[in-house]
């Protein structure tokens, strides 16, 4: 019989530990942008043999935040660059208004309580959670998913769900970042798809998607992520 006091091998982590570790510390800047990954110093800051931490690699090639390189291995992806925030708001702007108008719409799927659920419980949430940008980009995440899978248009859903883009646009905020204008532009969306108003709810997203562009893009200015500027009269229309 061994006795467990005795035994010395580290225990360890699952891989899907090792994956929420490293997503963490690619959201966090801890691993920098476009920056090359050392899988074996990895593995030991962890505590596990390589193997998870390859798997988790691969999860986060999924996620658009690695890069892997044949003959080079793995990166981290670059921050989205001005052209790149633009583009993503684009798309955004030909989507989601659609997507709340036509969540407002259909009253027997309408959403609008479990989006509420899902502003409680972020609220409730940022007075004890010790990262509120990490309980935010989850409140974010599923938020503007559970809109547009009210749509029940999954090549919609499908599209918007390959971008990540709440991933990569929360690189871009400072460490300080609380979401307050954000949260209130939600509430908006929320009231006018919970009256099943369809022009105030597509109305609602498309001041939501232009406030968080503008927000972003003051992220430049202040020499966040790779320290572009933007002019302050620019405009996403």
């Amino acid at each position: 019989m061994t006795d467990s006091s005795l035994d010395l091998e580290p225990r360890a982590r699952p891989s899907v530990d090792v994956y929420a570790a490293l997503r963490a510390k690619i959201l966090d800047l801890q691993l920098p942008p476009d920056e090359k990954v050392n899988i074996d110093a990895l593995a030991r800051e962890f505590g596990v043999s390589q193997t998870p931490v390859r798997e988790a690699l691969s999860q986060l090639e999924g996620d658009n935040l690695i890069i892997k390189t044949p003959g080079k291995g793995y990166r981290t992806t670059p921050l989205l660059d001005m052209a790149e925030l633009r583009e993503l708001f684009e798309f955004r702007l030909m989507v989601e208004p659609w997507g709340a108008r036509v969540a407002a719409v259909n009253r027997l799927s309408n959403p609008a309580r479990a989006l509420q659920q899902s502003l409680s419980t972020f609220e409730c949430g940022t007075e004890t959670a010790p990262s509120v940008r990490h309980l935010l980009v989850a409140h974010d995440t599923q938020f503007h998913d559970s809109i547009l899978s009210a749509s029940s248009n999954q090549f919609a859903l499908h599209a918007y769900r390959a971008t990540h883009c709440h991933l990569h646009l929360f690189r871009l905020h400072p460490a300080d970042y609380r979401g307050k204008q954000t949260v209130e532009e939600h509430r908006n969306i929320v009231d006018a798809i919970g009256a099943c108003d369809p022009d105030a709810a597509e109305a609602a997203m498309h001041a939501h998607l232009i406030g968080a562009y503008h927000r972003f893009a003051e992220a430049f200015s202040q020499d966040i992520g790779r320290g572009l500027r933007v002019p302050p009269t620019a405009r996403l229309y």
